[in-house]
């Protein structure tokens, strides 16, 4: 897996955070690690972006951005209202396969949801992973209206023919709600693909140290961690209704 693309349910749903995680623990396990942020937009050229933030949380990293823009909307609206050129799948493409040569894993990083438009043609991250026939992994909210997102993102997925490596909760609450304990067990059905981790809420303020040493427990043995997917669900699944 020299490629992995991360996407989210939608936009705040702990999809940086989880990729820092995901750096952290391939990093502790000995291997080498590019981030790609395909488009980064809301930051200003001053103001570190997703990729910085992923390598100032999980260390050692390769972080790379193709292209930055000012307003806080979707690429291909940021750079059309910025009068700059987008960002194309085929360049994400690209840039992704260089990083493999190079290193071990290349995690890269989308946008908003999978579906977010980067160009005026209507490029994707999907049309990406697709392109690079990498696998996508999944960060999903955790509480109600999720596995309306997680089922949509997955079928789409299935239908480009992309494998759904499998589906992360970016921000588990301290108290969880009966949503959101539920959908532990439901998410898995939506997405047709294993739960792989939970990160708990407030992740990202760690200390870069603290956060480094944890990650591997938020996370499954398939993302080089040593989260119990079977033992987090018997203690957060609530006991069914009498």
């Amino acid at each position: 897996m020299p490629v992995l693309v991360i996407t989210g349910t939608g936009t705040e749903v702990g999809k940086t955070v989880a990729t820092a995680a995901v750096a952290a623990a391939a990093v502790a396990a000995g291997r080498s690690v590019a981030v790609l942020k395909a488009a980064q937009t809301g930051v200003r050229p001053d103001e570190r972006g997703d990729a910085e933030e992923v390598a100032r949380l999980a260390g050692p990293v390769t972080a790379r951005e193709l292209a930055r823009y000012p307003e806080p909307l979707a690429p291909a609206t940021a750079a059309r209202r910025a009068g700059r050129a987008p960002v194309r799948p085929p360049e994400v493409v690209e840039a992704a396969a260089k990083l493999a040569t190079e290193h071990d894993l290349v995690l890269v990083e989308g946008a908003g949801g999978l579906l977010v438009r980067f160009d005026e043609a209507g490029g994707t991250l999907a049309d990406a992973a697709r392109l690079l026939r990498a696998p996508v992994l999944l960060v999903a909210s955790a509480g109600l209206g999720t596995l309306n997102t997680t089922e949509l993102t997955a079928r789409e997925l299935r239908s480009r023919d992309v494998d759904l490596l499998g589906v992360v909760i970016g921000s588990w609450p301290d108290h969880p709600d009966l949503a959101s304990r539920c959908n532990v067990t439901d998410l898995p059905e939506a997405a047709t693909a294993p739960l792989l981790g939970a990160l708990p809420a407030g992740a990202g303020a760690l200390p870069p140290a603290a956060f480094r040493a944890t990650a591997p427990d938020w996370l499954a043995p398939r993302l080089n961690g040593r989260w119990d997917a079977e033992a987090f669900t018997a203690r957060e699944a609530p006991a069914p209704f009498a």
